[in-house]
């Protein structure tokens, strides 16, 4: 049996990379309701940052959705 170890280091980086990716849009998401909390204390709108936290939220679920996607068309 041989290993492509080039392979496995590009499927290594690959998921990486967009694990990364992943958890810093989540974050971000969480960061921007955490300010919509902080503004309705203070009375005052934070709808730019409800609507990003939103964006990068629905963005998850994308990459979540076509991970599935990618897993049952080649099954």
């Amino acid at each position: 049996m041989k290993i492509d170890w080039a392979a496995l280091g590009s499927v290594f980086g690959v998921s990486l990379g967009v694990t990364v990716a992943l958890v810093t849009l989540f974050t971000l998401g969480i960061a921007g309701l955490n300010r919509r909390e902080k503004a309705t204390a203070q009375g005052d709108s934070a709808a730019l940052a409800v609507t990003g936290a939103y964006l990068c939220f629905a963005a998850c679920a994308a990459a979540v959705a076509y991970g599935i996607n990618l897993i049952v068309a080649k099954a």
